[in-house]
């Protein structure tokens, strides 16, 4: 198992930024690779990806959401394999620091030579960054799910 964290500040109130993160089906505006992301359930998502021609299919289980604070995940089933949390802190009253843990399977020698080269660390550094530039932009959360898992 390989891990990576990452994290970012952006310009938005904790509730703001928790708020965006749970709206999983937004996330092909901002996760580079994502093409589409289905909520099936209250904690389910079915993943559609497609990373350095790679493409992929799997299922995510939410394992734990706590509103305002965290949302951990692995996966349960498809093609990839990882398991992750992302934890939101209030810097001030208009600023997040979005934190992002995740450990990860490489599947086959691409992969593995991908993960070595650095390639999921600046994958996950950039998506961080466009959350940041789609929150900022925004100022706004185009949803939410408040619920306690």
């Amino acid at each position: 198992m390989s891990q990576v964290e990452e994290s970012i500040e952006v310009r938005v109130p904790v509730h703001t930024a928790y708020n965006q993160w749970t709206q999983f089906e937004s996330f092909p505006e901002f996760m580079d690779g994502v093409e589409r992301i289905e909520q099936r359930t209250d904690t389910l998502t079915h993943w559609v990806t497609k990373v350095g021609g790679q493409a992929r299919e799997f299922d995510a289980e939410i394992t734990e959401q706590v509103p305002d604070e965290r949302v951990a995940w692995t996966t349960v089933g498809g093609e990839a394999r990882q398991a992750g949390v992302v934890t939101f802190h209030r810097i001030q009253d208009d600023t997040t620091k979005v934190m992002l843990q995740m450990d990860f399977d490489p599947n086959g020698v691409a992969e593995t030579v991908g993960d070595k080269l650095g390639f999921v660390k600046r994958q996950v550094s950039g998506d961080l960054r466009r959350f940041k530039e789609f929150m900022e932009a925004r100022r706004a959360e185009t949803g939410a799910w408040r619920g306690q898992v």
